[in-house]
């Protein structure tokens, strides 16, 4: 983490958060907003500074972009950064589906390369066993008087450095996919590579093995134990007290009521990208061999073609696609990510590689997700048509994630192209639809909730009641 979150977060700190717990309609009668009166309690300001802070530190710790452009600037890296942490804040099971599909990527490569090392020295070995056996048959050869031989040594085999390979963590596979291997050719950047062109280069002798470690990989990133301790600090002490105002009985606020979800879907983003280097500045070069043939088309060194189409289905998908990348539907490079000669910001997996566990991980989250604000089922509204607004959004953020994993598991597995496959994706695009529609609501009574919290929301814990004493 650069220096100006950390010190950011560190400014936070001394704020008093003080926060709440499910509310009921056993509470006090809602009040108007005085602050004047508030100089025993929690204000307004006070609320909404904890939750920020608490966002901040858990999106902004969680977020584990990949390695940007050569030629970027900071402020274009921490504009793109910046992106990300509001679309966890917006739609934190993206980042997990994200998160999920970069973990299974950079496990299954991490075997991948550990299987193909392990192949490559037993059939080394194979040789030079091999090798020995014909150079002794051929000295033996040599000692015995033959008129008319001429006697030539067998050719030695390639020389391997021995220990030059270390085998490959599952850090090796977030950096191998997050951009972490950039092709030279003539000595000048050619494209990052994706681990399966390192590992086709390798095998085709194109390209020497990159001797990297694990140390050497983790010297590079950014990411230090103290931003995260300060985020799991803030994270632990904003759900204590939310735990300490439902034994006493005192209500919470629906902001942070999203909050607790928002940190709580992060925190698992933030566990999948545990081994993923965090704010890595450039890629491990790769030279390209002077003898070998030039490099064809590689996978990031190429706009697809859907940023060339005019109609339209094209302009439309060139504002979704970063939305499909995260959910896993499909990866695109675009103009700016071959430009620079680098990942997609929201790209970096085994496209198609990770099954159908990406899907499943989202929906599941996203269901969660809902079911967190049902929390707010009998929160005290300022009317009786906002309590109905939020029960319907909450139950739509609940059950529209079930009817896309339905739907599309019919699509997927029986692979249906008649009538029905057609109304099953379009039942899908409505459920998301209506998904996007309801979290939208959500934010929009958050806010409404503002102008009138229930009176007992700005009261403080009473941590004497809670700490044992005499």
């Amino acid at each position: 983490m650069t220096l100006l979150p950390s010190a950011a977060i560190l400014l936070l700190l001394p704020i008093p958060f003080v926060h709440s717990s499910p509310p009921s309609l056993n509470g006090t009668s809602i009040a108007t907003l005085d602050v004047s009166n508030l100089s025993s309690g929690r204000s307004l300001w006070s609320i909404i500074w904890s939750c920020a802070a608490t966002l901040f530190a858990c999106t902004w710790t969680a977020i584990h972009p990949n390695i940007p452009g050569m030629d970027e600037g900071k402020f274009t890296v921490f504009s793109r950064r910046l992106g990300m942490m509001i679309m966890a804040l917006i739609a934190p099971e993206l980042m997990i589906t994200w998160a999920t599909i970069q973990f299974l990527s950079a496990r299954d490569t991490a075997k991948a390369f550990n299987a193909a090392q392990v192949c490559s020295s037993q059939l080394h070995q194979t040789r030079s066993e091999c090798a020995n056996m014909e150079d002794g048959t051929a000295t033996l050869l040599s000692e015995i008087p033959t008129s008319g031989r001429t006697s030539s040594p067998h050719p030695s085999p390639p020389h391997v450095a021995s220990g030059a390979f270390r085998e490959w963590t599952v850090t090796h596979g977030f950096f191998a996919w997050m951009g972490g291997f950039m092709l030279y050719f003539n000595d000048k950047p050619r494209a990052t590579l994706t681990p399966n062109e390192l590992q086709r280069f390798v095998n085709e002798g194109s390209v020497e093995m990159p001797v990297i470690t694990e140390a050497d990989i983790e010297d590079r990133s950014k990411g230090d134990a103290l931003s995260k301790g300060i985020a799991f600090l803030q994270l632990a002490w904003f759900v204590l007290q939310l735990i300490v105002r439902y034994v006493q009985n005192l209500p919470m606020t629906l902001l942070e009521l999203d909050t607790l979800a928002v940190a709580a879907l992060t925190s698992i983003a933030c566990g999948l990208w545990w081994k993923k280097p965090k704010d890595v500045g450039r890629p491990h070069p790769v030279y390209w061999k002077a003898t070998a043939c030039p490099p064809s088309e590689l996978a990031y060194d190429t706009v697809d073609a859907l940023f060339f189409t005019e109609d339209w289905g094209g302009i439309l998908l060139t504002y979704m696609y970063p939305l499909l990348s995260l959910t896993g539907a499909g990866l695109f490079n675009s103009p700016r990510a071959v430009h620079s000669r680098r990942v997609p910001s929201v790209g970096g997996y085994q496209e198609g590689g990770a099954g159908r566990y990406p899907l499943l991980i989202g929906c599941l989250s996203g269901t969660v997700f809902g079911a967190m604000h049902c929390l707010g089922w009998n929160y005290m509204f300022q009317g009786h048509t906002i309590q109905i607004l939020w029960r319907t959004a909450s139950l739509a953020i609940v059950s529209a994630p079930v009817c896309i994993l339905l739907l599309s598991s019919y699509i997927i597995w029986l692979d249906d192209s008649n009538d029905v496959g057609v109304i099953a994706l379009l039942a899908v695009l409505a459920s998301s639809f209506i998904y996007i529609v309801a979290r939208a609501t959500l934010i929009v009574l958050i806010l409404m909730s503002f102008r009138s919290l229930p009176s007992g929301a700005y009261d403080t814990v009473a941590w004497t009641e809670i700490i044992p004493h005499l």
